[in-house]
């Protein structure tokens, strides 16, 4: 999957299907990489996975793409 690069591209996201996790029902990993100074970062560790259910998933597709919309319109 292509990365996602966030915050100055010190932070990296990937999606993906874990193909090793397909026995379980949260089988949709959002990887969170991140590359910067202890300081200034997000998250506890350098990478973190959270996985997502198909669900989970889509709900999360279905919030980005609202507010995709709405800052669309927004610039109108």
């Amino acid at each position: 999957m292509k990365q996602i690069l966030l915050l100055d591209e010190s932070l990296q996201v990937e999606v993906f299907f874990e193909s090793d996790d397909c026995g379980y029902e949260d089988n949709i990993c959002l990887k969170v990489t991140e590359s910067c100074p202890e300081e200034e970062k997000v998250f506890l560790h350098d990478e973190s996975h959270l996985y997502l259910t198909p669900t989970q998933a889509q709900e999360l597709v279905n919030a980005l793409d609202q507010a995709i919309k709405l800052s669309s319109f927004a610039k109108k």
